[in-house]
């Protein structure tokens, strides 16, 4: 059993039953934003030699895993909008004890991870951001706000639809997400499955997907003033290589780390380079 697998646990945050897991001691605190589609279980291959270093948390961001999947609610304050997401991650810094984290995100979990830094700088001691879509997909698509109101009221209705297009091209879909497809073995395809089709799971998605809009983090990059490591796949075909080297040129404070022989998810095709590339980053900011 891994340490992942021993740590892990369950905590309210912000009217989430948020599933995650901890280890390690000390600072820095290293917070771990897995992609849409994916769950922790993307962090397992380096979540350990991480821990070795720093105290790391992986949760399942809402939506996804075994989180809980609660419908929107001004009483209870339960949102699936960027913003809460990124009011997320800070008060679950927070309820665990720290003040502040590095933010490691990998594709739609670098766009929270970029949000949440600009949003909660003193908060943030780093960013990470693994072929993160900041230009492109989750970052800039935009439900008109005149059709909002409609798509509520018939929520349950493309809840369905999604569920039927999911199912049908999930397996498609992840696997585009490697650059050697022979790395994704059948065990694990099917595990990531299970951890997205949890109860009311297209509901909940739905939910996610109707709250995205344009952050415009684009026109945001200049502020920001924190450390942080771009990493790319070289051969990622969901955010294009020239992305992340754009990204990590735009943003001051920033250095690019291009991984080969991979594609979307190097912690998951090639975790080595990735811990190598994450603990340097991190040895020089502790300096």
């Amino acid at each position: 059993m891994t340490t992942a697998e021993k740590e892990s646990r369950f905590i309210e945050v912000n009217g989430f039953n948020i599933h995650y897991r901890l280890a390690g001691r000390g600072k820095p605190l290293v917070v771990l934003l897995h992609g849409s589609f994916l769950s922790l279980r993307s962090w397992r291959l380096v979540f350990d030699e991480l821990a070795e270093s720093a105290s790391v948390i992986a949760f399942d961001r809402p939506s996804f895993g075994m989180t809980s999947r609660p419908l929107p609610s001004k009483a209870t304050k339960v949102s699936y909008t960027p913003e809460a997401q990124s009011d997320l991650v800070i008060a679950l810094i927070k309820k665990i004890g720290f003040n502040k984290a590095v933010l490691v995100g990998n594709s739609t979990g670098g766009t929270i991870a970029l949000l949440t830094a600009l949003r909660y700088p003193e908060s943030v001691d780093g960013l990470v951001l693994t072929d993160a879509m900041i230009y492109s997909g989750y970052a800039t698509s935009e439900v008109p706000a005149f059709i909002k109101p409609l798509l509520k009221a018939m929520s349950p209705l493309f809840a369905g639809l999604m569920k039927i297009i999911i199912n049908r091209f999930y397996q498609r879909l992840i696997r585009a997400m490697w650059y050697n497809k022979e790395r994704l073995q059948s065990d694990v395809l099917t595990a990531f499955r299970s951890d997205l089709m949890i109860g009311d799971w297209s509901r909940a998605f739905w939910e996610l997907f109707s709250e995205t809009h344009n952050l415009k983090l684009d026109e945001r990059l200049k502020s920001m003033s924190l450390p942080s490591l771009v990493i790319t796949g070289e051969y990622d075909s969901m955010v294009k290589k020239e992305e992340s080297i754009r990204l990590a040129g735009e943003l001051p404070c920033s250095e690019l780390v291009v991984v080969p022989d991979c594609g979307h998810l190097p912690q998951e095709e090639q975790p080595e380079a990735f811990v190598i590339a994450v603990k340097h980053f991190l040895k020089s900011i502790s300096e």
